[in-house]
Parts: C-alpha cells; sequence; structure tokens
C-alpha cells in the first residue's frame, strides 16, 4: 500500500481538482447540474482514483486505477474544450488549464509504464 499524498501525480491531479471548482464557480447558474457537475465530477474523479489504487494491495489494481485517472483526464480536457467553445470559459483561461491538464497526462501515462515496467519484470 502506497501513501498517495507522496506521489507527484496526485499533488497535480488534486491542484486540477481544486482549480477546477475555482475555474467553474463563475459558469451560469443554469450550468449547475449540467456542465459545471459534470466536470467538477471528472476532475475529483481524478486524484480519487489514484488515492484508491494506492490503497490496493497489487499492482495490477493499481494499474486500473492509473487508467481510470487517464480516462477523467480526459474527460476533463473534453469540457473544458466544450465550456470554451460555448463561451463559458475564456482562450486565456482554458490555455492555462489545458497546460495542467496537458502535464498531468503526461505524468499519468509515465506512471502507468512505470507500473507495467514493474509487472512485466516481475513475471
Amino acid at each position: 500500500m502506497k501513501d498517495f499524498k507522496n506521489l507527484e501525480v496526485w499533488k497535480k491531479s488534486h491542484h486540477l481538482a481544486l482549480s477546477t471548482y475555482a475555474i467553474t464557480i463563475d459558469f451560469p447558474k443554469h450550468e449547475l447540474y449540467g456542465l459545471t457537475s459534470q466536470v467538477r465530477r471528472a476532475a475529483a474523479s481524478i486524484p480519487a482514483n489514484l488515492a484508491e489504487g494506492c490503497g490496493r494491495s497489487n499492482d495490477g489494481d493499481f494499474h486500473r486505477f492509473v487508467q481510470n485517472a487517464m480516462g477523467s483526464t480526459t474527460e476533463v480536457e473534453y469540457h473544458f474544450l466544450l465550456a470554451r467553445d460555448l463561451g463559458l470559459l475564456s482562450p486565456e483561461t482554458h490555455r492555462k488549464v489545458d497546460v495542467q491538464i496537458q502535464q498531468l497526462k503526461r505524468m499519468l501515462v509515465g506512471l502507468n509504464r512505470k507500473i507495467e515496467i514493474e509487472r512485466y519484470q516481475r513475471k
């Protein structure tokens, strides 16, 4: 079992979740149960999946949760693109959050590869 709070990728994903809540606070009220809720839920699921994966006893489970985190990261990426295209998010704010998202995706890919290599070496 790993302490998720020590993972740099978890720290970055937690920061993205906090940024998501801050950015979406200004979304229109009519989007509260639509886009606002969707992007917040997806953003919060990234660090939650990493935390849950760290609590599992084997690398296979952890690997699956890292993959789930990647899926949620891609979902957040799309929701912010949609928000920008709907005029709910300025291009500048979108650019800033997209930098966070791309960095997180690279880190998740790296973690995924590391887990796969460690699993392969044990066989």
